[in-house]
């Protein structure tokens, strides 16, 4: 049996979960009010945006969304049909496909950067020193390898 959580672990663990609920929910309704974007398709926009050629192949922009396979599809297909990314066969094996950044996509993207960017340093860089703000990168990068 799995030992329960020290009181401290325990009150680490609730802190955690809620504010970074809070803090997601922040970031999706200003990006959301401000864009129209969710935080999925700003995600995929930016992953995108820094790829060689703006295109990945969908199995390679799953892994880096940490979004399940069918996951990135749907979200894909639904970025498609508002003209923000593209899905083509990919050029070197015909049987995967590849998701490819419009230059609409990239336009929506370099209009609502500097909006987000401003959440994002309201709601969470700008509360934490630089010392904090390396744990925490050390901290998660940790937990996402893991």
């Amino acid at each position: 049996m799995t030992a329960p959580l020290s009181p401290d672990q325990q009150t680490s663990w609730r802190a955690f979960v809620e504010s970074s609920w809070a803090l997601h929910t922040r970031l999706e309704d200003d990006l959301r009010a401000a864009t129209g974007l969710s935080m999925a398709d700003y995600h995929v926009l930016v992953v995108l945006s820094e790829a060689p050629g703006r295109r990945l192949r969908m199995g390679e922009l799953a892994g880096r969304l940490v979004f399940s396979p069918s996951r990135v599809t749907y979200q894909i297909t639904t970025m498609v049909k508002r003209g923000l990314v593209r899905k083509q066969p990919c050029a070197d094996d015909g049987r995967g496909s590849e998701a490819v950044l419009t230059d609409a996509g990239l336009a929506q993207l370099e209009a609502a950067a500097p909006l987000h960017l401003k959440t994002v340093r309201d709601s969470f860089i700008d509360l934490l020193d630089d010392e904090e703000l390396a744990v925490v990168g050390r901290v998660f990068a940790r937990i996402r390898k893991a």
